[in-house]
């Protein structure tokens, strides 16, 4: 069951792993992902929310099995209770059954060509030369040696791979969340199409609560804050709205989930000889919603591209599989840099400036702002408040 070598092993099979796998396995390349969790997709550790414009720029084609609710719009809260409304009048995205939209994208790996082995945990790497060469793995209670040409970490924010093979991957506290979530049931939402934020520093210490509808009367409810500016914990913050919410308190809890979130922190480097980490490893998360599906697709198909070539050329050194940092950072570091500048001054700012922020801008706005774009419409917003111009100026 567990091969001898590849050309290429995946470690991990989130959305990254089966991203990079599929795209490698279209070439021909022989790859083979292991996955240290009995079961691909599970636990989720996700609001499980995806944009129609994701979905299209991934250029996939979602089973209905993978689809909990239809979105169409939101409605966000400032501190003072006031909301503003986003309704296209049409669907602009999904909340998803994670735990079947993995497994699905696993299938579509494994459908061209690639091989993925659940409950397989890779603890070490192998060194040869100066390259990494292969992992080590234990399955079943046996343990492997695996051979290989490169190695992908894509072992989520704890990456243990990424260390094992002397890729400095560390981020500051500043750069990561704490997350919190509670899957509920036997709950009131008012329109189940629509995805509900509430903003504070009372109630989400830079950060915010979200409710994402899974039906009528089922949903995600979770929380992201900024651990190093919070009183108590992302459960308590957390246990405290859903006391206080009247639609919300008598509901009951199907599944909890928790983790830490990276909001930042981007790597200038991605790369080592024979090695390549993609995803949540990588730090590659929008700064501002903490979605990670998205960009860890995007990247492990340009991990893959990059590794392909690599392969072709029978040089997978450093030096080559450095396209991957200067595409990558053409196609989605520097957007994403500029959302990181975004959370650093919307971080600072106070619950009555929050208030005045939201009188000022529309819902529309909002979305530009969480992609990076727009961010003058915002600096000018934030200079009409004197104590803000200093943050203002970070944005231009």
């Amino acid at each position: 069951m567990i091969p001898r070598k590849a050309d290429v092993i995946v470690v991990g099979a989130g959305p990254g792993g089966t991203s990079t796998a599929k795209h490698l396995a279209e070439k021909d390349i022989d790859v083979v992902v292991f996955e240290k969790r009995q079961e691909i997709g599970a636990p989720k550790r996700c609001g499980e929310g995806l944009s129609s414009n994701s979905i299209k720029l991934l250029g996939q084609k979602i089973p209905k099995r993978c689809i909990a609710q239809a979105i169409d719009g939101a409605i966000i809260y400032a501190p003072n209770g006031k909301c503003a409304e986003i309704d296209y009048g049409e669907t602009v995205g999904y909340i998803l059954e994670r735990k079947v939209y993995d497994k699905w994208l696993a299938e579509e790996a494994v459908r061209k060509g690639a091989r993925i082995i659940a409950k397989a945990n890779v603890y070490d790497v192998i060194k040869k030369n100066g390259f990494i060469a292969g992992v080590k793995v234990e399955w079943e209670g046996d343990n492997f040696e695996v051979e290989s040409k490169v190695v992908v970490a894509c072992d989520g924010v704890e990456s243990t791979i990424a260390r094992k093979a002397g890729l400095n991957t560390t981020n500051t506290l500043i750069n990561i969340d704490s997350g919190y979530q509670f899957e509920m049931s036997g709950i009131d939402i008012e329109d189940e199409k629509k995805l509900y934020f509430f903003f504070g520093n009372k109630i989400a210490p830079r950060g915010y609560i979200w409710i994402f509808p899974k039906g009528k009367d089922r949903a995600n409810v979770g929380i992201g804050i900024g651990a190093n500016f919070a009183k108590k914990s992302a459960m308590e913050y957390l246990l405290e709205f859903v006391k206080k919410n009247e639609s919300l308190r008598n509901g009951s809890i199907l599944e909890v989930n928790a983790g830490g979130i990276p909001v930042g922190g981007f790597l200038k480097n991605m790369v080592l000889n024979g090695f390549v980490v993609v995803g949540d490893a990588a730090h590659q998360v929008n700064p501002i919603h903490g979605g990670g599906m998205k960009e860890a697709q995007i990247a492990g198909k340009i991990a893959a591209s990059v590794i392909a070539d690599a392969l072709a050329k029978g040089d997978v050194s450093e030096k080559t599989l450095k396209k991957y940092n200067e595409i990558w950072w053409k196609e989605r570091g520097k957007e994403l840099e500029k959302v990181q500048k975004l959370r650093e001054v919307i971080e600072k700012l106070s619950d009555e400036d929050l208030n005045f922020l939201a009188e000022n801008i529309t819902g529309e706005d909002l979305i530009n702002f969480t992609h990076g774009k727009n961010l003058g419409k915002l600096a000018k917003i934030l200079m009409k408040r004197p104590s803000l111009v200093k943050l203002a100026r970070a944005l231009i």
